[in-house]
């Protein structure tokens, strides 16, 4: 690493690629990567809510869930929760 601009640069790349991918795997239940991985889209959503509210960034949960499951949390639900 040369920087911690680049170090924070290629960690933002590295977290949008995991949200496009979790966005595109929809077949992948939440329950199933909370026994897998210890967290699921739910649990990154509260993350990046907090980290917002840490920085003083108006994001609420639900906001952050939009940006998590690429549409409202209600919809993802309907078509896709098992």
């Amino acid at each position: 690493m040369s920087n911690d601009a680049d170090k924070i640069e290629l960690e933002a790349a590295a977290f949008r690629r995991l949200v496009k991918h979790l966005q595109y795997n929809v077949d992948v239940q939440n329950i199933d990567l909370m026994n897998l991985a210890g967290f699921c889209r739910n649990c990154l959503s509260k993350w990046y809510a907090e980290a917002a509210a840490e920085r003083g960034i108006p994001i609420d949960q639900a906001q952050a869930r939009e940006l998590i499951y690429g549409m409202p949390y209600e919809t993802w639900k309907s078509r896709y929760q098992k």
